[in-house]
């Protein structure tokens, strides 16, 4: 592309030269010879002034007294009647310029000048433009070159760019070239590199909070189908495979929560239920592992409550806060149930060291935990809690409390439109 931009220029430039060069060449030319014929005439017409007067004033006329008079290389010749012809100068040879003028006394003066002295001042004319036009070529060229790097680096730039975005590397440069065409495309790179940054993001955080989510009911799961294997009485088969198929269903409830999720943080499904028996299915659900920690698991507080949201997205969020309190904290953790105002609080708290100091209210940020843990936990149920239109914040730090604040009633319902009114 350089190359092309650079021939074209100094292609456009030639012809432009060539068009006013050798115009500029043949006026130029005529104007000189012009000039020169007007000289000698000029000079004729002078001498022949002179020799009238001196003819008038009976003086002598002769070469040494018009030598004087006759200027450069110019020869003059003088021709008075009944006198011998008085030359001045050296006769020319070869093309010259002549004039001839008659005096009042019947002489004749003849001027004459090389025409190689024409040839000359048309040479000196001809290196002048020449020079004047390898400048232009010269300056056209240095323009040339810069204005196709100035478009061809934007375009090599942006190449890199959709090369980048094509491996996987959607950063957005917000690098622009002063040049509108080239600025959209760089906008349209840009915007497209920020829509697959986040389509990249939320693959990834899905994949991690699917990691996260399903690990607590898969072990579950797996605990149940082992005391299933290794017990003989049917009762116990029949109850524990009945458990199994509750933690299915709420295997694909997570699922199903964490895919809606992924699309669109803001959809729920909300509908008013009995928090009892979440809370219980999350007790009977935790409590062997807690049994095996040598901890235990209690619920207190109101009974028969009504919360607004999705029971599976809650069983989610307290299963969230109870797996980090068996994680990072320690001793007894209680549920607490509790109304404030027109809101249902589920507090979850233990007897452990609480929260740091220097972690504060970024328990709920991604990545961010006391210990080696992934620090997505808190952050999805975070994110599960606002989906419902409710809240989870920590009210204490050491000993912890985090609450999770539900709504006790149905948010009103927009009104449909119904359509216009035909009258």
């Amino acid at each position: 592309m350089r190359r092309r931009l650079i021939q074209s220029t100094l292609a456009v430039v030639l012809v432009v030269i060539a068009v006013f060069g050798v115009s500029l060449v043949i006026v130029e030319t005529r104007t000189i010879t012009s000039t020169a014929q007007e000289r000698v005439d000029t000079e004729a017409v002078r001498l022949a002034s002179i020799v009238d007067s001196r003819l008038l004033g009976d003086e002598t006329v002769d070469a040494k007294v018009l030598r004087e008079q006759v200027q450069g290389d110019r020869y003059a010749e003088i021709r008075i009647p009944q006198k011998p012809v008085i030359q001045v100068g050296t006769k020319p040879t070869g093309d010259v310029i002549s004039a001839r003028e008659t005096g009042e006394e019947g002489e004749t003066v003849i001027v004459q000048e090389p025409r190689s002295s024409v040839t000359r001042e048309v040479g000196r004319t001809l290196l002048i433009i020449a020079a004047v036009a390898l400048l232009a070529v010269i300056a056209a060229v240095l323009l040339a070159v810069r204005q196709a790097n100035r478009l061809a680096s934007p375009l090599t730039d942006l190449a890199e760019t959709a090369e980048r975005l094509g491996s996987g590397d959607p950063r957005p440069r917000h690098k622009r070239y002063g040049v509108p065409e080239l600025d959209r495309v760089a906008d349209v790179l840009d915007s497209s590199a920020e829509r697959i940054a986040r389509m990249l993001t939320a693959e990834r955080r899905l994949a991690a909070d699917a990691s996260h989510q399903l690990r607590t009911p898969l072990t579950a799961l797996s605990m149940r189908l082992e005391e299933i294997t290794l017990t003989d009485d049917p009762d116990t088969v029949k109850d524990e495979a009945t458990i199994a198929l509750t933690q299915v269903e709420r295997l694909t409830d997570v699922v199903q929560r964490l895919l809606t999720n992924s699309r669109d943080p803001r959809t729920g499904s909300a509908v008013t239920f009995d928090l009892d028996e979440v809370i219980q299915q999350q007790l009977a659900e935790w409590r062997p592992a807690y049994r095996s920690a040598g901890r235990a698991i209690v619920s207190s507080g109101k009974r028969h409550l009504k919360a607004v949201g999705t029971p599976g997205a809650v069983a989610q969020v307290l299963a969230a806060l109870i797996e980090n309190s068996l994680m990072h904290g320690g001793g007894t953790v209680a549920l607490r149930t509790r109304v404030t105002g027109n809101q249902t609080v589920i507090e979850v708290t233990d007897e452990g060291p609480g929260v740091p100091a220097d972690l504060g209210a970024r328990i709920f940020e991604r990545a961010i935990s006391g210990r080696n843990s992934t620090g997505i936990g808190l952050a999805v149920a975070r994110d599960l809690a606002e989906a419902d239109g409710g809240r989870l914040e920590m009210l204490q730090a050491k000993p912890p409390v985090i609450a999770l604040f539900l709504s006790r009633t149905q948010p009103p319902k927009k009104p449909q439109d119904s359509g216009p009114t035909v009258r």
